[in-house]
């Protein structure tokens, strides 16, 4: 597996493809297929992930294994603290350790930086990503109803990670 940082047109529109991919499949059961296509097209799509890297300072970092890219992480330093945005990958390749390597890669990225934590958002009803990132250190420091329009509500758990 290698791990590169999106850093081309054609690399970002590859990421929307995925995303679209991975969404029909990661949310199931946990928000309606509307409030999911409402999403991808918001925070996925190849417009908002260009304007993200543009504008809103966001790195993305790719996995991929034999020119396939499975997976992939948003992270956006702020303050003093790394939001990592996005955690996603292809079903068929969650629990192989990929997840886990995006996030040490932010993690390093942090620390880099200087930074002194990373933080998450997470679904409440996301039981495989709360547990990853627990094993990883992340604890649960908050929880929050965000408004992100269309009449749809996240309901979120917000976990971080400090540095030392």
């Amino acid at each position: 597996m290698e791990i590169k940082v999106c850093d081309n047109e054609k690399s970002v529109l590859a990421m929307a493809a995925l995303a679209k991919t991975i969404w029909s499949t990661c949310y199931q059961g946990i928000i309606t297929d509307e409030q999911a296509a409402y999403m991808i097209d918001k925070f996925q799509s190849y417009e908002a992930i260009k304007q993200a890297i543009e504008t809103g300072h966001y790195t993305y970092f790719q996995a991929w294994i034999e020119h396939v890219m499975v997976g992939y992480c948003g992270v956006q330093p702020q303050q003093d603290r790394l939001f990592l945005s996005k955690l996603y990958l292809l079903e068929a390749y969650r629990g192989k350790g990929i997840g886990t390597a995006l996030i040490k890669q932010a993690i390093e990225f942090a620390k880099r930086h200087e930074l002194k934590a990373v933080y998450l958002t997470v679904n409440k009803q996301n039981e495989s990503g709360i547990t990853l990132y627990k094993h990883l250190g992340f604890q649960i420091i908050d929880a929050v109803q965000s408004d992100i329009g269309h009449g749809y509500i996240m309901d979120d758990y917000i976990m971080e990670l400090k540095l030392s």
